[in-house]
């Protein structure tokens, strides 16, 4: 696949924001030295990033420095620090009272990816934590169930972004979904692996915060009975997590 084309002002204006970020304030002669932009440049990008509440002038002596609104550029970051920190307690004790691992996610770029896993704790684990590893949309638990309990926006939004469907895979999707959200939790589909997992979703009014799901051998029990033994722990312990993050939000 080849590489998107990048829009030059964009990237230079993010080459000065990583240059201003190094120190608490920096000098036009330095920024230009560190970022290697022509001093016209700089000072055209300098007056944007004020213009726009980014960075502000200090004095004449020591330069420019950001502000305190770049913090909101990291919300989603801080926001994944709070899911896994309310997360952890309620899957460990998951694990300690049933023995399978879990595996806490999160959507990024069109993809599911991997926050935290009891994996180590697990007497019965068969993998690795796979802390940021990506699973696919399509074929993974997890995001089968993020596609069913998400917004139908952004549903349409996700599938774009991984190449869309065509009309027959659209419609075994949408038949799929459905199952899932009366069931209220996902399987992995059939495949070449021994491994399955049970998905729930995490959400807060309505909104998919992250997916948590539980591993164990085909061989050791089917889906009707994972169902039936651990569909309504893990949603009870998913909507733990939601109000403990919901918590942690509001403070």
């Amino acid at each position: 696949m080849a590489s998107p084309p990048v829009i030059e002002p964009v990237r230079r204006s993010f080459v000065l924001l990583e240059a201003l970020s190094r120190r608490r304030t920096s000098t036009v002669s330095v920024l230009v030295e560190e970022t290697g932009l022509p001093r016209p440049t700089v000072l055209r990008l300098l007056q944007t990033l004020m213009a726009v509440g980014y960075a502000a002038r200090v004095s004449r002596e020591q330069g420019y420095r950001l502000t305190d609104r770049v913090l909101g550029l990291s919300g989603s970051i801080r926001f994944i620090d709070h899911l896994v920190d309310a997360a952890i307690p309620h899957m460990s004790r998951f694990t300690a009272d049933h023995g399978w691992p879990l595996y806490l996610a999160t959507l990024s770029y069109g993809a599911i990816t991997i926050r935290h896993s009891t994996a180590p704790e697990s007497p019965m684990s068969f993998e690795t934590a796979g802390v940021n590893q990506r699973r696919s949309m399509l074929q993974s638990a997890l995001g089968r169930v993020w596609l069913a309990f998400c917004s139908g926006e952004e549903r349409g939004t996700i599938l774009r972004d991984i190449g869309g469907l065509g009309v027959r895979q659209q419609a075994a999707l949408d038949q799929a979904l459905q199952r899932i959200r009366r069931a209220g939790h996902a399987f992995t589909p059939p495949n070449r692996s021994s491994l399955n997992g049970m998905a729930v979703p995490i959400r807060h009014r309505q909104r998919m915060l992250g997916g948590v799901s539980m591993r164990f051998p085909r061989s050791v029990m089917d889906e009707a009975q994972a169902a039936a033994r651990y569909a309504r722990p893990l949603a009870q312990m998913a909507r733990a997590v939601a109000s403990d993050v919901a918590g942690r939000i509001s403070r």
